[in-house]
């Protein structure tokens, strides 16, 4: 219905400019208005006949403004809900790989399989707390400490 309408505006659009070009210059218009027309006929507008060509314009003109309202209208409603185009991108985007654990600087990574970094096996000894984070005695500042 759309298309067909558009169709139709299309076609009046072209019928209404070829028949405003087929009307004969009345002579009158912005032109005449500066005083190249004395008499006051030209600034009050005399009535004129009404021919075939000035009907067909009003009335191709009528038709298109309501072609137009009509298609704007159409072309406003939507069809379906809008949806963002980042929730498509979400749904067609492989799996991720799990995320690598983040290093921290001064710090052994996490081994697999319980060995130091070393490659040796663990044998007794201290360990470092879970996380391989190292552990520091408080600094106590005295009364004239910074």
């Amino acid at each position: 219905m759309f298309g067909f309408l558009l169709a139709l505006l299309i076609i009046d659009g072209a019928l209404m400019s070829v028949v405003v070009l087929l009307q004969a210059g009345k002579g009158g218009g912005l032109a005449a208005m500066g005083g190249a027309s004395a008499g006051t006929d030209s600034l009050i507008g005399g009535r004129q006949a009404a021919t075939l060509l000035t009907k067909s314009t009003w009335v191709t003109g009528g038709l298109f403004l309501l072609l137009a309202v009509v298609l704007s209208v159409l072309s406003s409603r939507a069809q379906q809900r809008p949806q963002s185009v980042l929730r498509d991108l979400q749904q067609d985007a492989p799996a991720a790989a799990a995320p690598r654990p983040i290093q921290i600087p001064g710090t052994q990574p996490a081994q697999q399989g319980g060995q130091p970094a070393g490659g040796a096996p663990a044998t007794g000894g201290t360990q470092a707390p879970a996380g391989g984070a190292q552990q520091q005695a408080p600094a106590q500042s005295g009364p004239g400490g910074r």
